[in-house]
């Protein structure tokens, strides 16, 4: 009995002493901030799902490329940047900026490549361009650093040396460097060859150890054979069916048998089924590959031939962007073009203009380590989405990746956002892109044309008039004294605005026609016909009607033109067409007036549009009509080119009406030489945007009961049948 007491005592005394411990040890670490518990639970919370490979930002491991080697991160986070923490506030002296945003470029001596020749082109024919250094915000040195590979015949040795002796250098601050390919065999790392100090470095296939956010800028890898201006249009341009094409994915490419960037593309074979997943790489390409190849080669080499390129690429939903040698590959911006929806499996990527463009709504990012799961995720993806996805292709293509220009130009107008009058994301990620947004214009969405419906508002429900006179008023029965009580009697007139352009004094306050709305008289010092253009304080509308003096409209043909307006606020719209055309004969752009089926121009002395439009076209006249002799007959088709480059649409022609003043004879000149004038600029035009923006149209938009054989009673716009053919 005394035993068993001894042992209840043993134990009772153990269990109090184990409380006591327990206690004790939950104290302690408690006074540290945090239980075991919770730290086990926060462990937990680090190891992220492997199935939620799309939400990479989550991942720290996703944010390095997985086949640079420990060493080659810490080379590239201590020898490429020294200056790895410069941003725009500590390495850029923004007081160089005051006076505006310019960019100089530095004279070329010596050799350039081909590629660099176009960029540097491409920044002097821009807006950015000065060629003054004293005025100049960002520098640019003519010493071509595209191509870093020590291997590559465009290698330019000594590029530390020239870069110092720039008479503007200054350790780099407010220097822009150029670069496509980084490293060489066999680790292809980020090493310049040649330290940048504060410079801003644009480069393609950054990693996102490297990349400085709000510094430095990602570049597209793109090919010799990119077009300086202009570029091909996206391939969907008008037909998004089928929503599913033949191939679900497909990718043709090279297959590297070693080395870095192996990985991916040698488990491809994988995912190929032959049916709708059609991935074909081929290892028949340097110079010793049959030494090296493996088993599989021959095979793959033969099913490699069976398939056409460019037919995958338009015949499949998704294309493959998988890493090469590098980061960036050529098959991203060629998936762009051709509305395949990029899947992009290349771990670390700073994707190009990551800093304005959402991806997200372009492409398909995954992870490299989950390559088996491609094919599931993209099978669960919606045809609404698809559709979504495939439309931000085409416009991302269009807006900021088609040629040389528009790359050089997106570069320069981040570093510009950075600096002044930033775009919103909206205004990137949305049509027609950031590159036609001036928001020294306006810093609302709404006051913008092609966002009216976007945002779901209405235009503006008033106009104002502006009438260009060119020719001295005669008597009180001259055609634009009638033009004037015409317009004034529209209900939806705010006021006329009167550019006199005649070397004649002002008539007299008494001699302008009495009208209930205001009308404004304004005499400039220079006479030159871009004033009808000129951005006016005094217009506070939207909606501008422009009229020649001589113009004959009736007040129902200008309210129906501007209702139709009014839901097409983004385009021109008005009453005399002309339409462009290929001329085989001459090899180039031919005017003409003939009454055809199609248009492609609404001329501007009878047409309304948005008044942004004037603000735009004093951004690209300068440079377009610089000789004002020119501009005396083409501001109109000048007009034309802007709003139908910035749209990609045509305008709109109302009503049947087709008698206009190219039969007659007008300041002097005749018939022949007004049109060889205009197939002048037309031709001038094209070749300086590139490619040719206007685009042909065959919808004329007429009156409910136009012309059907009711009573003129129940017309709304009954004037408009009963106007006669008199020329004007």
């Amino acid at each position: 009995m005394q035993a068993r007491t001894r042992y209840s005592v043993v134990i009772a005394g153990s269990l109090v002493l184990i409380l006591i411990y327990r206690q004790w040890l939950q104290g302690s670490v408690l006074s540290h901030g945090q239980s075991l518990s919770e730290n086990l639970r926060l462990q937990y919370d680090h190891l992220h799902s492997y199935v939620t490979w799309s939400e990479k930002d989550r991942n720290y491991e996703y944010q390095y490329d997985l086949h640079a080697s420990p060493k080659q991160r810490r080379q590239s986070r201590t020898n490429l940047y020294k200056n790895r923490k410069c941003r725009m506030d500590t390495c850029f002296d923004v007081a160089k900026c005051r006076d505006g945003f310019k960019v100089y470029v530095y004279p070329v001596r010596g050799k350039i490549s081909e590629s660099y020749s176009k960029i540097l082109t491409s920044i002097r024919s821009s807006r950015y361009f000065t060629s003054n250094p004293e005025e100049a915000c960002v520098f640019v040195p003519s010493i071509d650093t595209l191509d870093r590979d020590i291997l590559s015949h465009e290698y330019v040795i000594d590029v530390q040396s020239k870069l110092s002796k720039l008479p503007y250098w200054n350790g780099g601050r407010n220097h822009l460097i150029f670069n496509l390919y980084s490293g060489t065999w066999p680790e292809y790392s980020e090493d310049l060859g040649f330290d940048m100090e504060q410079a801003i470095l644009a480069k393609a296939s950054f990693t996102k150890q490297s990349f400085r956010p709000g510094f430095d800028i990602s570049l597209p890898l793109l090919g010799k054979s990119h077009p300086q201006k202009g570029g091909s249009r996206g391939d969907l341009q008008t037909n998004n069916f089928p929503l599913v094409r033949k191939y679900l994915l497909a990718f043709k490419g090279k297959r590297y048998l070693s080395g870095i960037g192996s990985d991916t593309r040698n488990a491809l074979y994988h995912l190929h089924n032959g049916y709708d997943i059609i991935l074909l790489t081929t290892c028949r390409h340097g110079k010793d590959w049959q030494k090296i190849k493996d088993t599989r080669c021959d095979r793959d080499n033969s099913e490699y031939e069976k398939h056409d390129y460019q037919i995958l690429l338009h015949n499949s939903t998704f294309c493959l962007v998988p890493r090469g040698r590098r980061l960036g590959s050529f098959r991203f911006l060629e998936s762009l073009q051709a509305a395949c929806i990029p899947v992009i499996l290349s771990n670390g990527w700073e994707l190009p203009f990551s800093e304005v463009i959402d991806w997200k709504k372009a492409s398909i990012q995954g992870d490299e380590r989950l390559l088996l799961q491609i094919p599931s995720i993209l099978r669960s993806i919606s045809d609404e989405q698809i559709l979504s996805l495939r439309q931000q292709t085409q416009f991302i293509w269009d807006a900021y990746f088609s040629s040389v220009e528009k790359i050089v130009t997106t570069t320069l107008q981040i570093i510009q956002d950075r600096l002044e009058h930033p775009r919103s994301a909206f205004m990137w990620n949305h049509p027609p892109g950031a590159l036609t947004v001036f928001t020294d214009f306006a810093g609302s969405h709404s006051a913008f044309p092609f966002y009216t419906f976007m945002l779901g508002e209405e235009a503006c429900d008033k106009f104002t008039a502006v009438i260009y006179v060119s020719s001295p008023i005669l008597s009180q029965s001259a055609p634009v004294m009638k033009l004037i009580k015409s317009v004034s009697k529209s209900a939806y007139a705010a006021q006329i605005v009167i550019l006199w352009n005649v070397d004649r004094p002002l008539p007299s306050k008494s001699k302008w026609p009495s009208i209930s709305i205001p009308l404004t008289v304004i005499e400039g010092e220079k006479k030159t016909t871009n004033r009808r253009f000129s951005p006016l304080s005094v217009i506070d509308t939207d909606a501008i009607l422009s009229l020649d003096c001589d113009t004959v409209l009736s007040t129902n043909e200008v309210d129906f033109a501007f209702v139709v307006w009014r839901e097409f606020p983004e385009r021109i719209v008005g009453y005399p067409a002309r339409s462009h055309f290929w001329d085989e004969t001459k090899s180039a752009w031919g005017y003409t007036s003939r009454w055809l089926n199609e248009y492609s121009v609404v001329l501007t002395g009878a047409a309304f549009y948005h008044r942004y439009y004037n603000h735009l076209y004093m951004k690209y006249a300068p440079s377009l009509l610089a000789d004002d002799s020119a501009g005396s007959e083409c501001e109109h088709l000048l007009m034309n080119f802007i709003v139908s480059h910035v749209t990609h649409q045509p305008p709109i022609k109302v009503t049947q009406k087709k008698h206009y003043l190219d039969v007659m004879t007008r300041k002097g000149m005749d018939l022949v030489q007004r049109f060889d004038k205009n197939t002048h600029c037309i031709g001038a035009f094209a070749k300086d945007f590139g490619y040719m923006p206007l685009i042909r149209s065959q919808m004329r938009l007429d009156p409910v009961l136009y012309k059907d054989p009711v009573s003129n009673l129940r017309k709304r716009y009954r004037q408009i049948e009963t106007v006669g053919p008199k020329p004007w």
